[in-house]
């Protein structure tokens, strides 16, 4: 099961898995009414994909233009989740991406990255913005 995607919806995340590049997207936008539904299904999926991990490198590209407070505790225990991972000896790298027009995107992925000592977190600036 190592195919995943989730269309993107007003208010929910495009979140797509590249079986050939190993990258996990999330792309959009995340004010879901229920974010334990939305996400559920994914976290499950997350979880069995990590296990499956080896030597190979996974990433994690996380280009959110507006997410809400339930959404950023869930974004939370994601990266809580990859650090357990990288901590028992998985290659993973997140990138935070963000607009160098929000500064608000910038700093809330400087917070996320303060609470993390071993999963690799990049603050990237999208291209062309």
């Amino acid at each position: 099961m190592l195919r995943f995607e989730i269309d993107a919806t007003k208010s929910t995340p495009r979140i797509y898995f590249d079986q050939g590049k190993n990258v996990l997207e999330i792309k959009g936008e995340s004010y879901p009414e229920n974010t334990s539904e939305f996400y559920g299904p994914f976290f499950k999926w997350l979880d069995m994909r990590l296990e499956q991990l080896h030597e190979e490198n996974f990433t994690v590209d996380i280009a959110l233009i507006y997410f809400n407070s339930s959404s950023s505790k869930i974004l939370m225990n994601l990266f809580e989740r990859l650090e357990k991972y990288a901590e028992r000896g998985k290659n993973i790298a997140v990138n935070w991406i963000y607009d160098k027009n929000d500064e608000s995107s910038l700093e809330y992925g400087e917070e996320f990255e303060e609470d993390l000592t071993t999963l690799k977190f990049n603050l990237v600036e999208k291209a062309g913005g």
